[in-house]
């Protein structure tokens, strides 16, 4: 949360998220409200529910402002696009932030009615949990692909990924002391792997010496 917090601050600070992937907002969102499903059915440690709650909380602040600033520089692919429309080549790439909030409160509420259904599954408990820390750790690959694909890096920072670097790398040291379930273990072991791929990335598009 930390880290997304900064990541907005300097989206601000340069006027512009085109550095930035939405798509990882997606990825947060639904891995934590999943995650919250899993509680649910197989109870874990209070603060990492807590976390869940507060990341939720952070992508809908970080989502609010990449949406206002493409606001400001429009495209005209994304002008009138809604999430009421119901079109498949059109999510999460609507034009207004309420489109999003209403997806959000909708994955919420398909969760919620589905787990209230399942609770007492073992199977679907199992397998949201493991949906959830899988999809969770992907988080960072939308980055990746988009850095890859684009040759820049542009809005990132060696700081910004060093910190999701250590982030990931304690959460999973927390995991493995705490004895998390497997799940959790796996998302974060991932996550870390990742990060390195996006340090690389920053260090190596950055170079003043391009790499062929």
């Amino acid at each position: 949360a930390v880290v997304s917090t900064q990541s907005t601050g300097q989206m601000r600070q340069e006027n512009s998220s085109e550095g930035f992937s939405i798509k990882v907002c997606l990825v947060l969102l639904t891995a934590n409200i999943l995650r919250i499903a899993f509680w649910f059915g197989k109870f874990y440690e209070t603060p990492l529910l807590i976390q869940s709650v507060v990341m939720i909380l952070t992508m809908l602040f970080m989502l609010e402002a990449c949406i206002r600033l493409r606001q400001e520089h429009p495209l005209a692919t994304n002008k009138g696009k809604c999430f009421l429309d119901f079109e498949p080549g059109d999510f999460w790439g609507w034009s207004t932030f309420s489109d999003y909030v209403q997806c959000v409160i909708s994955m919420i509420g398909v969760t919620a009615l589905l787990t209230f259904a399942f609770v007492d599954s073992p199977t679907y408990i199992e397998s949201i949990g493991t949906l959830s820390l899988c999809t969770e750790a992907t988080l960072a690959l939308p980055q990746l692909f988009k850095n890859f694909s684009s040759g820049s890096t542009q809005g990132m920072s060696v700081k910004m990924v060093m910190l999701w670097f250590l982030g990931d790398s304690f959460k999973t040291l927390y995991f493995i002391v705490r004895a998390a379930p497997l799940q959790f273990l796996l998302c974060g072991s991932i996550q870390t792997l990742v990060d390195i791929l996006i340090f690389y990335q920053v260090l190596t598009y950055e170079s003043p010496i391009p790499i062929q």
